[in-house]
């Protein structure tokens, strides 16, 4: 099976990152004195919300002192983060929010998330990874914040992602009245709330078979053909969502209740009457491949939001 993506807004536009220029101190420097050069200031994992929404966007000289790290361009534009101490900050922080709150904005306007994406997940990593895990030393940023070496034992570690699984499961003769799809509810999600099925791809694993195992493992189904969707960065904090859709070749659900609080099947005609009437909501328009799956296999654009 092959299928186009419908709308992976997250996936699209992406900036030139760069990378031969990580190295280029005299080039950066020159950059980072450009006033056109836009810097985003990260604490943690938490960025400053502009007052239209989306992530807010400084000057160089609006910068407090951190660690630089080079973004790359778009349209012309040299885009960098800093990721700085929260002490460092103002304590007034009213307008400093997770990437979560910020991404409910690029449902209608996604042209910043890459950016805003590949900025945390560099932030979430340098957060996470303090010390080296071969001999114990404090690692330093190297190459515009993509490396952290040891001055210890010479050993230099890279950003990690996780590869996640992400998939519609399907039933019935396709294309007919009576084809539904597999969707579950998390099992702390609140009510209403139903997504497609995810989990994390194992060592020595091919994604086709980690589809089919998530699947087996929360609901009891069994699943044939594995068909490729597409993907998209998801860093919370640090996953590469692999988008797929599966045949399913059994139809009784047994839910693993540490996983899902429920699973139901849906056709096309009840996953229409329960999301325009808010029996059931779905994943945001744009922000997650999940929605994109679910409408993908719907054929069009369904309402309603988390």
């Amino acid at each position: 099976m092959s299928f186009e993506p419908v709308h992976l807004d997250l996936s699209r536009d992406a900036h030139d990152r760069l990378a031969e220029r990580r190295r280029d101190e005299a080039w950066l420097d020159q950059r980072w004195a450009d006033p056109a050069t836009r810097v985003l200031v990260i604490s943690g994992t938490r960025l400053r919300r502009g007052p239209g929404g989306g992530p807010l966007w400084v000057a160089p000289d609006e910068a407090p002192e951190g660690v630089r790290v080079l973004l790359g361009e778009r349209a012309g534009v040299v885009h960098f983060a800093l990721l700085v101490d929260g002490a460092d900050l103002p304590e007034e922080r009213d307008d400093w929010v997770g990437l979560r709150q910020v991404a409910v904005d690029f449902e209608d306007d996604p042209v910043d998330a890459p950016l805003a994406f590949h900025a945390i997940g560099i932030a979430e990593w340098h957060r996470r990874t303090r010390h080296c895990p071969a001999c114990g030393e404090r690692l330093e940023s190297r190459e515009s914040g993509h490396v952290l070496g040891c001055p210890g034992c010479g050993v230099e570690h890279f950003p990690r992602m996780d590869p996640a699984v992400i998939m519609v499961v399907t039933d019935g003769e396709p294309g007919t009245p009576e084809e539904r799809c597999l969707l579950g509810r998390g099992a702390h999600w609140p009510e209403r709330r139903f997504s497609t099925l995810a989990g994390f791809a194992e060592p020595g694993e091919s994604l086709e078979d980690a589809v089919r195992r998530e699947v087996r493992e929360e609901t009891g189904i069994e699943v044939g053909a594995v068909g490729w969707f597409g993907n998209q960065p998801w860093p919370f904090p640090s996953s590469l969502m692999l988008g797929f859709v599966a045949r399913a070749s059994s139809t009784e659900i047994t839910v693993d209740d540490t996983e899902l609080a429920e699973a139901r099947w849906f056709t096309r005609a009840q996953l229409r009457e329960e999301a325009g009437s808010g029996a059931i909501v779905l994943p945001g328009h744009g922000l997650s491949i999940s929605r994109s799956l679910v409408e993908h296999w719907y054929g069009g654009r369904l309402p309603g939001s988390w």
